[in-house]
């Protein structure tokens, strides 16, 4: 499973994701949907607390990928499969898109816990202070 924020003019709107199966969701947050002030991102994909749910990339997000020879570039350079385009989204519509919309790449999934972060924290901070102390001892005469 994959999953990518969907912004909106660089507020977080909703969550696009791409399952095992190949099928994909889209849902809106909770705070997209109480805001009235906040539009749908597509006439295709209207304000709702329904989850839409396709066996393909949505029509919206598939009109937002490069095509032809900007394609076969950007999958090239990225080593990107041709039809992997949830992946070719995520990596050209986050800085790349024409309108209001931009998708990025959900971080930290969910085995990354506040716990699994303090122990890569914790060991990063061990290995820091152990060559901290060879840095030191190499310079401790002003000589390299």
């Amino acid at each position: 499973m994959r999953e990518a924020k969907v912004l909106f003019k660089d507020v977080e709107a909703g969550i696009l994701t791409q399952h095992d199966d190949g099928s994909f969701t889209f849902c809106y947050h909770e705070a997209w949907l109480i805001d009235s002030s906040k539009p749908g991102i597509s006439l295709t994909l209207p304000k709702t607390e329904q989850t839409f749910h396709s066996q393909f990339l949505f029509p919206f997000f598939y009109n937002m990928l490069p095509e032809g020879s900007n394609k076969q570039v950007v999958c090239q350079l990225n080593r990107i499969d041709n039809d992997d385009y949830f992946g070719l989204l995520m990596n050209t519509a986050k800085h790349d898109s024409i309108g209001a919309v931009k998708i990025i790449k959900s971080e930290n999934p969910d085995w990354f816990t506040p716990e699994f972060e303090q122990s890569i924290y914790d060991l990063c901070n061990e290995a820091y202070e152990a060559e901290k102390q060879i840095v030191d001892w190499i310079f401790e005469k002003g000589e390299l």
